[in-house]
Parts: structure tokens; C-alpha cells; sequence
């Protein structure tokens, strides 16, 4: 699992964004070729998944010190149902049912516990998209890993890890399902291009499954496209440190060093 780790605002550490190209269900298409595949696209949903974990203060103890919550939401708490069909939490077999179904958002469970592990979250998505599921796996934290950092009860301990489910060749129902939808990025297409009229199912709920209003969303942590640009000129100014100082090293150490590039990302 992702072990680089940031920390971040409101006791979390954050993770090293990565993408995730769903594998094509292939038993599942032969059954249904009829339906035609979008070649040369793809789709992509950002998604963020973690756990938040409260110290229970007077309340907690020696089996129950804290309440926590695990969690798969949309980058920016868009409704994620449009995409995903149901997700499996699978806990430490200490829990009584420890194999969790969530088969509606928001896709959360919370618990109470005193220890730490390692949680299995297998994301299953709707039949169009022809997808096999995902399986992501999370360290659950208790405790904060800042020196000397009480323990409190209003301030949580989160650990959040940004993703991005890739959909290569999408199924023509799939894309224009969710074409307009919030939590799905889309590629740019042709004026011409065109697809058939698919009907949009339960549009009344559209909002259902958005986070934004979520009890714990103001202690999310943000992963906005401002945030990623920040950390994109952060390591453009630290390559190019590198390049100076090694072209330092070079002529110190008499080696002719080649022409100037027309252009230093």
C-alpha cells in the first residue's frame, strides 16, 4: 500500500496521489458485446478513501478507546453511486460480522475499538461499466504520530488516500451515463461525435450520496487541483536544485558539462 506520507491539516497524513486502471470484466462483455466499447477513451473518477478516528476521552476503555470511521468518497465529496455499486469493508476477524456490505452511499461504517489494522476495501462497480472490482487496502491510526500530541476528543486522527479509477474503452451506456456527472472526469470528444440516448435511473436521488454536508467533512482533508499544482512546483524547484548542484559537482570536478536545454522543467 501507499507508505509515502504527508502530513496534513487536522491531525491526517496524506498519501502519494496514484491511478488505478480498472481490468475489463471479459466474461461479462462476452455476454454482452453487443454493447460497444468507446476505443481509445477513457474515463477516470477521483476518489478518496481513508479512516477518522476519535478518542472517546472519559468514556473509552481498555476494549473500546476509540470510534472510528472508514470511508470511500469523491475527491471533492461529489456522489459516487453514478460509478460505484457497492462496497466491501473487510475488518479485523476479532469483529463480530467482520466482512462489511455497504451497498448504498454514503459508503462508511463506523465501529469502536482500541487497536490498529489493516482494513481491505473492495470497490464494486455498476454492470455497464464492465469493470472488475478494486481492492485498496487501508492502515487504520488510532493514535497521531506527532511527538507529544495529546489525545483529544474534538480533534480527530485522519488518514486519507487520493486515487483516481481509470476506465479505459468504456461501454457506450456507461459513458453516457455518467457523462455530465460531477465525479466523473471526461475526455474532450469531437462536435461530431455522438451517442445513443441512454435513460438516467433514479435521477430524483442524483445527490444522494454527496458528502459534502457530511458530519465529519470539515475534518476531510483537501485535494483540490490547487493543492496538487503546489506540490508540482514544489518538486519542479527541487529537480531543478538537483540539476544546479550537480552541474556544480561536474565542473568542480573539471567534467565539460553539455549545451544549456532550450527549456529546465
Amino acid at each position: 500500500m501507499l507508505q509515502n506520507e504527508d502530513e496534513a491539516d487536522g491531525g491526517g497524513f496524506v498519501p502519494t496521489p496514484k491511478r488505478e486502471e480498472i481490468q475489463d470484466s471479459s466474461e461479462d462483455y462476452d455476454k454482452k458485446s453487443s454493447n460497444k466499447r468507446l476505443k481509445d477513451v477513457e474515463i477516470s473518477a477521483p476518489i478518496v478513501y481513508g479512516t477518522m478516528a476519535f478518542w472517546l476521552g472519559k468514556k473509552a476503555s481498555e476494549s473500546q478507546s476509540h470510534k472510528w470511521t472508514v470511508y470511500v468518497r469523491g475527491a471533492t465529496n461529489e456522489d459516487l453511486s453514478a460509478v460505484i455499486k457497492r462496497v466491501v469493508f473487510q475488518l479485523h476477524p476479532s469483529f463480530t460480522n467482520p466482512m462489511r456490505v455497504v451497498e448504498s452511499p454514503p459508503f462508511e461504517l463506523s465501529e469502536c475499538g482500541w487497536g490498529e489494522f489493516e482494513i481491505a476495501i473492495s470497490i464494486f462497480f455498476h454492470d455497464d461499466a464492465y469493470a472488475k472490482q478494486l481492492t485498496l487496502f487501508h492502515h487504520l491510526k488510532l493514535y497521531a504520530e506527532e511527538e507529544f500530541c495529546p489525545l483529544s476528543t474534538k480533534k480527530p486522527v485522519v488518514v486519507e488516500s487520493y486515487d483516481e479509477i481509470v476506465f479505459p474503452d468504456p461501454s457506450e451506456a456507461f459513458f453516457a451515463r455518467v457523462l455530465n456527472h460531477p465525479a466523473v472526469i471526461m475526455p474532450r470528444l469531437p462536435a461530431t461525435f455522438a451517442l445513443p440516448l441512454v435513460p438516467i435511473e433514479h435521477e430524483d436521488e442524483e445527490k444522494k450520496g454527496n458528502t459534502t454536508d457530511h458530519l465529519l467533512s470539515q475534518w476531510f482533508i483537501n485535494f483540490s487541483d490547487t493543492d496538487e499544482l503546489v506540490k508540482l512546483a514544489a518538486a519542479r524547484q527541487q529537480v531543478q536544485s538537483r540539476i544546479v548542484m550537480l552541474r556544480r559537482q561536474m565542473v568542480s570536478d573539471g567534467v565539460p558539462h553539455p549545451l544549456e536545454p532550450a527549456c529546465v522543467l
